[in-house]
C-alpha cells in the first residue's frame, strides 16, 4: 500500500497542526517498514531536512515538494495534479482534502472552532473553513479525530455516521519530561529569553480562542492587589490573526515589562521552558485536545485550563479547570498555585502520570490501522 500525507504545516510554524503531522509521520516511520510513504511539503528547507532523514533510516518513505501555500490555496490544487500524475492508495490530510481528489481519503479534523465561534477567525478564514471542511467531511472515507468530545460535535455539526469518524488521541513528544537537560538548564532558558526570576508561562498561537486578553487582565489585577506576587507572565506562541488586542491589552498594563511574549519558540526551547516554569496556565476558550497542557504536565508543570471543551477529557483530574471567561477565577486560582508549594508538588506527580496515557506510537498504530481498513474496501 502507498499512503500519501499532505504535510504542508511541517517548516510553516503551525503550532498544533504542525506538532500533529509531524510526530505522526515519525511513528508512522518506526512502526511501519512495509508499506509505502508519500509525504507531500512545501517548505523547502523542510523538504530537503525529510528526504534526508527517510533517505538514512527508511526507504519506504519518499518526499514530494508541492508548491507553498497561497491565498488561492495552492497546495490542494497542486497536490489534485500531483495524485493524478503519481496515484496513491490513500490520501491522508488536515482539514481540507484537494478538490476532485482521485483517491481514498482520510482527513484530521481537530475542532470546529470556526463553526462555533467565527468571531474568532478572520470572516475570510471562516468562511473558507466552513466550505472546504464540511465538503471534505462528507467525502473523506473516513475522519480522524483528538478527542471524544471533538468526535461528538463533528458528528453532531455535520450529521454524520458515527463509524465514520475516529478518534485517534494526541501524544507527547519524548523531550517533553520532567528530567532537564543539563543541571544549568533553568537558568540558560531565563537568560535566553530574559526572564528574571520565578514565571507564569502560557503557549498558544496569538488568537482571539486562546483567550490571552483575559489572562493579561487576571495577572494585572494580581500585580495591582498583591503587592508580593511577583512572578513573570510569559506568553508562548506564534502572531496568527485578530492579535493585536493581546499587544495592546500587555503594553497599557501598569506591569507591560514583566509580560514577556517571545514569539514562536523552537522543539528545543520549549521544554525547557515548561520545565523552568513555576505554572503553566491555559485558559483556551475551545480546543480539540489542547496539546499545551499536556506538554506541561509531561515535564512536571503545575496546569490550570479552561472547563470548556476537551481540555477536561485531556487533562483528567491533574489540572485546574476554571472558566476560561472569569477573570477572578483565573486570577484567583493563579495565586494560590503560586503561594502553595505543597498543591504544585501534588499537581506535578499526577500531571506527569496522567501524560504517560498518551503516546505518538499509540496514535500511529491507530491510524495504520484506518489506512489499512480503506485499502481493503
Amino acid at each position: 500500500m502507498n499512503i500519501g500525507i499532505d504535510a504542508h504545516a511541517i517548516g510553516a510554524r503551525q503550532g498544533g497542526n504542525e506538532t500533529y503531522i509531524k510526530n505522526l509521520i515519525l511513528a508512522l516511520a518506526a512502526i511501519d517498514r512495509e508499506n509505502r510513504y508519500t509525504i507531500y511539503l512545501a517548505n523547502a528547507e523542510a523538504a530537503g531536512y525529510w528526504s534526508r532523514f527517510f533517505a538514512e533510516s527508511h526507504p519506504n518513505f519518499q518526499v514530494r515538494r508541492l508548491p507553498p501555500p497561497t491565498p488561492l490555496i495552492k497546495v490542494p490544487m497542486a497536490l489534485a495534479i500531483e495524485l493524478r500524475m503519481r496515484p496513491v492508495d490513500v490520501l491522508h490530510v488536515q482539514y481540507t482534502a484537494p478538490p476532485f481528489c482521485p483517491v481514498p481519503v482520510v482527513a484530521t479534523i481537530h475542532d470546529l472552532a470556526f463553526e462555533h465561534l467565527p468571531e474568532t477567525f478572520t470572516r475570510r478564514g471562516s468562511f473558507q473553513l466552513k466550505l472546504t471542511v464540511r465538503r471534505t467531511a462528507r467525502k473523506a472515507a473516513r475522519i480522524v479525530t483528538v478527542s471524544e468530545y471533538s468526535r461528538q460535535d463533528i458528528i453532531r455539526t455535520y450529521n454524520l455516521d458515527p463509524e465514520k469518524v475516529i478518534v485517534t488521541w494526541n501524544g507527547v513528544g519524548e523531550g517533553f519530561s520532567p528530567e532537564p537537560s543539563s543541571p544549568g538548564e533553568a537558568d540558560g532558558i531565563r537568560s535566553r529569553f530574559v526572564i528574571t526570576g520565578d514565571y507564569i508561562l502560557a503557549v498558544g498561537s496569538l488568537q482571539p480562542r486562546k483567550n490571552l486578553v483575559r489572562l493579561i487582565r487576571a495577572y494585572a489585577r494580581l500585580r495591582d492587589e498583591n503587592p508580593d506576587f511577583r512572578p513573570k507572565l510569559v506568553i508562548v506562541g506564534r502572531k496568527l490573526w485578530l492579535a493585536s488586542e493581546i499587544f495592546a491589552e500587555a503594553s497599557r498594563r501598569q506591569w507591560s515589562e514583566d509580560v514577556i511574549l517571545t514569539g514562536y519558540v523552537s522543539d528545543e526551547d520549549l521544554p525547557k521552558l515548561y520545565r523552568a516554569a513555576i505554572a503553566f496556565v491555559y485558559p483556551s476558550i475551545f480546543e480539540g485536545f489542547g496539546l499545551p497542557p499536556l506538554e506541561a504536565m509531561a515535564c512536571g508543570t503545575p496546569v490550570i485550563a479552561g472547563n470548556t471543551s476537551s481540555l477536561p477529557e485531556v487533562t483528567g483530574d491533574a489540572a485546574i479547570l476554571i472558566d476560561p471567561y472569569d477573570e477572578d477565577a483565573l486570577a484567583r486560582e493563579l495565586l494560590r498555585i503560586v503561594n502553595q508549594p505543597d498543591l504544585r508538588d501534588r499537581m506535578r506527580r499526577c500531571g506527569i502520570e496522567q501524560a504517560r496515557k498518551f503516546t505518538w506510537r499509540d496514535a500511529a498504530e491507530k491510524t495504520l490501522q484506518i489506512y489499512k481498513d480503506i485499502n481493503r474496501q
